[in-house]
């Protein structure tokens, strides 16, 4: 870097960043008469290096580039999301626990005091498919279920949990609905949570049991239909895929993956 003089602070070791006529001590030797600064106009080579008082030497008009589009549009026709159908709906989570599904294990002939259970709506896993003129919905809600119980001869209530799953599913009839359709469906809500226990239960050893505890929980919502369709600028409308409808003679068969 050069050293600038304590006299004139735009004077350095390699020069001044003005001529000696900007400085008012001769002419200036870099600037002729085909300069695009004018002879009499010392101080117009940038902006306020050489004191000038003129701010508009510089004028600098800075303007965003131009929105460039990948590839021009072909086409006035849009793609848009046509309606099929809306319907509310309500669909059934339940299973039955046995005594022993708790821990601590709840001991048989127990009298339940009652039963406590919490689902988690957000943690809902679910699975849709269409079929013609049908929506199937399968899925499942976790849950966590504390029964309060006494234990034969006992007169202290004691606790026991169970964290699990209940599964749902429900088969809306909706007359329209096709394959390759889409379903849009918000998150669930709760309508109602029931527990009963004495309900029989069948052993994996073929042995009926009544300790054992039937949960049930009322879901709620809405199930939308949507079809893609291109409008035109006429509003003439199309399907994206025309055949969408077309029965056949194979039954649908799908494996949903697990939660």
């Amino acid at each position: 870097m050069g050293n600038f003089s304590k006299k004139n602070p735009m004077q350095s070791n390699w020069g001044s960043a003005c001529s000696d006529n900007d400085w008012g001590m001769g002419n200036d030797s870099r600037f002729g008469h085909d300069s695009r600064f004018d002879h009499d106009s010392k101080c117009k080579k940038s902006c306020k290096v050489c004191k000038s008082d003129d701010v508009s030497a510089c004028k600098c008009n800075f303007r965003a580039p131009a929105r460039q589009l990948a590839a021009p549009l072909n086409s006035d026709c849009v793609l848009v999301n046509s309606v099929v159908g809306s319907k509310a709906i309500q669909k059934v989570a339940e299973a039955t626990f046995p005594f022993t599904a708790f821990l601590p294990v709840i001991p048989p002939g127990s009298t339940i005091v009652s039963v406590a259970v919490v689902p988690n709506v957000a943690g809902v896993t679910r699975n849709t498919r269409i079929l013609r003129d049908k929506v199937v919905n399968i899925g499942l809600i976790p849950v966590v279920i504390t029964v309060t119980f006494l234990a034969p001869g006992s007169t202290t209530p004691a606790t026991a949990t169970l964290t699990t799953s209940l599964p749902f599913q429900e088969h809306t009839d909706f007359p329209g609905a096709c394959p390759e359709d889409m379903v849009v469906e918000p998150p669930l809500t709760l309508e109602g949570i029931f527990a009963q226990p004495g309900v029989p239960f069948v052993g994996g050893t073929g042995v009926v049991t009544t300790d054992a505890i039937l949960v049930k929980i009322v879901l709620r919502t809405t199930i939308t239909v949507t079809r893609q369709v291109i409008v035109d600028s006429h509003g003439g409308i199309c399907d994206v895929n025309e055949r969408r409808c077309e029965t056949t003679t194979t039954p649908t068969t799908d494996t949903l993956p697990a939660p």
